[in-house]
Order: structure tokens, then C-alpha cells, then sequence
């Protein structure tokens, strides 16, 4: 059917047309910049809230990209992936051993207020992150890597133990515990950006609460949220050492859940980017503005073994592998989602990294381990409903309020209640910091979960599930697993060693079901002619507006 006709059967609704003056309609009004050139603005969506703007307590998408863009580390990805100096103002010395790094600061590095970025900077925000207090969920990134962290986050050595020292006002020094071959890229994420101590401190629980009460040393500054609000504007950061490198003005951004309303507003040129998927990706087929963007993202089903300190039934392996077997991938990509995602049958994603010795993909090499197979899936849910002693099971499935997250598990509900006899399956969409805290609780029984890459490295992935990494929060734990992955993490010397360890822990992962991996995602993406290098990445944050422009 053609785009045009499709559209006026479906309509505007009320909402939408709201919603029409609303994107980029909200903002003030201006027709040139402060260089008196005509402005450059773009109008994005996101289909979530942003739950946080404390660099150390983020974990989700939604917050990174917004960070990438209003923050910047030691390094930050280049237009291609590739990693730039940032902060940093020339590459560090690194001591014979890999043991050390000594970083200089720009000296034209300021924040948002005019302050100096200093190491102390850095000191203070790593600080935070290893402190037990902060209950960082992503401390695990640092916990292994930088001298101390482990033991700091165990409580057994204080936080100003921490191997990171401010050597003067622009020089860091930085002992790891062991040589990590990806540290350089880690610099890149948000845990690991500097903040202004004098700042935070000030500020005091009103710390990042909103717009106002955040410093920014990043390309863009971050206005118009109020800390629960659906939309947010990135102004450029007039202060920024590279201002001159950034084009961009301004970028209007609101969350926008319905692909049809978020159709809508692109066709009449109120945003000027947006994600479709299911039937709407078919109803693009032949419009320039069409493009696929690969991900690392892989899509799973977290299952709760350990909810409100008892045992679920979710426990029972044979349970597990029933409901990670029972379900058709392929069908669920092909009429679901429709955007080029493809099956994932194992943890980590295509693409991802590759054998060191071989040059062999990590996904092709350790093939499908947790496949589509009714047959079987039957055989285990009823060997698992003899053990757990009843005849049928009731369960939830946790998701996001998204018009697709939705679809998603209504799909899984149809598929899982008909292929297994016995099985009741309701449905939870929330709006995902809802979902964020439900899971940080373990109030949930099964949850659509995804992650996405922060570095090209398959333990970036499998780390997730170890006992105690603080993403697990599931009650999955395997002495099996833990061993394999405490191996790889610390074995960083025998590539080839540490790279079977990895292939082995999916493999333990994958037969104990201990999650049931779904797909790996890619965009269907609808771009307007007139955005120019609007930058997306494999791993990290999804996407950088630094180099973005508008010719119109």
C-alpha cells in the first residue's frame, strides 16, 4: 500500500495532533545562531524517559546517549568508532608492565560554569563509583580494573585507596589491577566521566535532579528537563575546548512510545529522524529516507529465581530451558519487528569480536546453543512441573509500556501459552524506569530484557550473569560460570586461553537456560535527506550528534 494513502486511512488521533505542535513547535524560536548564520536544528524522538543525568548511577540507553553527548571522557568514539582523544589532551605514557597510565588534561577543558576540568575531576567521580554508598550499579566495570576497586566495593579497603591519583591540577595517573587490553576504550562511557566536586557537592541531593543542576564538558548542555518530563533539548556548548568541530545548534527531543504517532510527525516534517518497526518498516519499501542500522544489542528473557527472598519456580532448570525453547524466533523477527533484526541463539552478538588466533567471529565460531525446539521445550516443562510437584504454572512477563515492547511479549504470551500446555502467561508494560526498578528489586517472574555492547569484547556480555555483578539480578548462579568468567577476566596475557574461556562460559550459560536470548537487533531507520553525519556506534552509546549538521 502506498505511504501516502496508508497514512490518511490510519488518521491523526488527538493525541497526535497534540503532539504535532508540541515536537519542536515547544522550544523558543529563533532563526539564526549566535554567530548570526542560519541555525542548525533537528527535531529527534526517543521512546523512553530519561531516567538519570548522574554520570556514576546511570544504566540504561536512553541516559548514555544523552551523556555522550553533554559529557566526555578521557577518549570518546570518532565519527567511524574509532577512538579520540577527549579530555585527554594527547595519549597517555603507559609503564612497561600496562600496569600504568599517566593522562595530561586540556588545558582548554572547562565545564559548563567556567570551571577548570581537572584530575581531581576524575579522582572524584571514580571515587564515587567504587564507593559502596553510591550503590553504582555499573561499578562492576571498574571493579578488576583500576587498583583497589574489588576491594573497596567489598569494604575491605577504604575509597581513597582508589588507584587514581591527581599527580597535579592536569596530570592523572591511573594503576590498574592487571593489564586490560580494552581500558582505553572504557574511558569512553559514562562511568567513567569526570565530575566537579566542588559542584556536586553544592549541590548536595539536588544534584542532577534536572537541567539545572548539572555541569556539562561535552559538546551540547542539556536544558529543559525536569527530571521526569518527556522531552529535553541539547543546546550547543559554547564553552566546549572543540565548539568549533560541532555545527549542530540545538536538538529538540521527545519521547514518542506509537510508531504510528511518531510516522505521523515525520511526515509532516516535525521530527527529522525515527526508528519504525513491525508493519510500518513494510510500508517504507522504495522511500529514499529508508536505512538499516545494525546493532550490538541482543534482546533476552530474564528469569527471576529469587523473589522476595524465596525461590520461584523460575528456579528449575528443566522450567527454564522449557520456556527458552518453546518460542519461534524467527517467526517473532519476521512478523514482529520486520527492521532486519535476526534469531540469537546464544548471548553474544555477530559482529561483536573476533578469535585472536583465527580472525573467526565469536558468534559463527560458537554457533546456536539455545534454539526453537517444541519437541523438546515440551519434554522439559513437563519433567519440570513433575519436580516442582504441580500440574500447571502461572507467570508474568515484565516489559516497557513501547508500542513494540508491548507487541513483543504479546507474540511470546501466544506462543508460550499454546506450545506449552499448562502454562499461564500474563502480561506487565511499564514505563522503563518503572521496569529499571523493578529489576534493580527482583520484582518480577520473566522480563523482556536487552543489552547493548559498551566495548567490543564478548565479556562485556557474559560478565552480566555472574553471580554477584550487579546487572545480574536474576538469582542466576553457576560455580561453573563464575570460574570461566573470573578466568577470562583475569587471564589477560594467553588471548587464546582467555578467548575459550569466553566460547565455555556462553555454552554453560546457554545449557542451564539462564536466560533465553531472542534476537539481535538492528534499526529500521527513517532519516530526512537534510541530517548530515549523524553518527551511530556499535558499542557504547548508541549515537553522537557532535558531527552532525542540517543542510536545509
Amino acid at each position: 500500500m502506498e505511504k501516502k494513502k496508508y497514512l490518511q486511512l490510519m488518521g491523526l488521533s488527538l493525541a497526535s495532533v497534540s503532539l504535532l505542535a508540541a515536537c519542536g513547535g515547544n522550544k523558543e524560536e529563533s532563526t539564526t545562531n549566535s554567530s548570526g548564520n542560519a541555525k542548525q536544528e533537528l527535531n529527534l524522538i526517543e521512546s523512553a524517559e530519561l531516567p538519570t543525568m548522574d554520570t556514576v548511577l546511570a544504566t540504561d540507553a536512553v541516559s548514555f546517549n544523552v551523556m555522550n553527548n553533554v559529557n566526555e571522557g578521557l577518549y570518546r568514539q570518532g565519527p567511524d568508532g574509532e577512538l579520540v582523544l577527549g579530555m585527554a589532551s594527547e595519549e597517555p605514557e603507559v609503564s612497561e608492565d600496562g600496569l600504568t597510565y599517566t593522562f595530561k588534561i586540556r588545558e582548554d577543558a572547562v565545564w559548563s560554569n567556567g570551571d577548570p576540568v581537572t584530575a581531581d575531576d576524575f579522582v572524584f567521580a571514580w571515587t564515587r563509583l567504587v564507593t559502596p554508598e553510591t550503590a553504582a550499579e555499573y561499578s562492576y566495570m571498574i571493579e578488576g580494573v583500576v587498583a583497589n576497586a574489588s576491594a573497596i566495593l567489598q569494604g575491605e579497603m577504604e575509597p581513597s585507596e582508589l588507584g587514581v591519583t591527581a599527580v597535579d591540577d592536569k596530570t592523572l595517573e591511573i594503576q590498574l589491577e592487571k593489564a586490560v587490553p580494552y581500558f582505553e576504550s572504557l574511558t569512553t562511557l559514562s562511568m567513567f566521566f569526570p565530575q566537579n566536586e566542588a559542584y556536586v557537592t553544592e549541590q548536595g541531593e539536588a544534584y542532577a535532579s534536572n537541567s539545572d543542576h548539572i555541569l556539562y564538558n561535552g559538546p551540547f548542555v542539556l536544558d529543559e528537563w525536569d527530571g521526569t518530563g518527556l522531552s529535553w533539548v541539547l543546546n550547543k556548548n559554547e564553552e566546549y575546548w572543540d565548539a568549533d568541530a560541532v555545527e549542530l545548534d540545538t536538538a529538540n527531543i521527545d519521547v514518542i512510545k506509537e510508531t504510528s504517532t511518531a510516522l505521523n510527525l515525520y511526515d509532516t516534517g516535525s521530527i527529522d529522524r525515527m526508528i519504525l518497526s513491525g508493519d510500518y518498516v513494510q510500508t517504507q519499501q522504495g522511500n529514499p529516507d529508508l536505512q538499516t542500522q545494525p546493532t550490538s544489542t541482543v534482546a533476552y528473557l530474564k528469569f527471576n529465581q529469587e523473589r522476595d527472598g524465596e525461590e520461584t519456580a523460575l528456579a528449575n532448570e528443566n522450567i527454564r530451558k522449557a520456556i527458552a525453547m518453546a518460542f519461534d524466533k524467527q517467526a517473532y523477527v519476521d512478523t514482529v519487528l520486520q527492521n532486519g533484526s535476526i534469531p540469537a541463539n546464544g548471548l553474544v552478538p555477530q559482529s561483536l569480536a573476533v578469535d585472536p588466533s583465527t580472525g573467526e567471529d565469536y558468534r559463527e565460531q560458537n554457533g546456536d546453543l539455545l534454539n526453537f525446539d517444541l519437541e523438546q521445550a515440551q519434554e522439559y516443562f513437563e519433567k519440570g512441573l513433575q519436580e516442582l510437584g504441580v500440574d500447571s504454572l502461572s507467570l508474568e512477563i515484565l516489559s516497557d509500556d513501547t508500542e513494540n515492547a508491548k507487541k513483543s511479549i504479546e507474540f511470546l504470551q501466544g506462543q508460550l501459552t499454546q506450545n506449552l500446555p499448562g502454562l499461564e502467561i500474563t502480561l506487565r508494560n511499564v514505563p522503563f524506569k518503572v521496569r529499571l526498578d523493578a529489576n534493580s528489586n527482583q520484582d518480577y517472574d520473566i522480563q523482556l530484557a536487552l543489552w547493548g555492547a559498551d566495548y567490543a569484547d564478548p565479556i562485556n556480555f557474559l560478565e552480566l550473569f555472574q553471580s554477584e555483578n550487579g546487572n545480574n539480578k536474576s538469582g542466576y548462579s553457576s560455580a561453573d560460570y563464575d570460574a570461566l568468567i573470573e578466568s577470562a577476566q583475569t587471564n589477560v596475557t594467553d588471548l587464546e586461553s582467555r578467548w575459550q574461556d569466553m566460547l565455555d562460559a556462553e555454552k554453560v550459560l546457554m545449557d542451564e537456560a539462564g536466560i533465553a536470548p531472542i534476537y539481535q537487533r538492528a534499526y529500521a531507520v527513517l532519516e530526512k535527506e537534510h541530517v548530515q553525519d549523524f553518527t551511530t556506534y556499535l558499542v557504547g552509546a548508541e549515537w553522537s550528534l557532535k558531527w552532525t549538521s542540517v543542510t536545509k
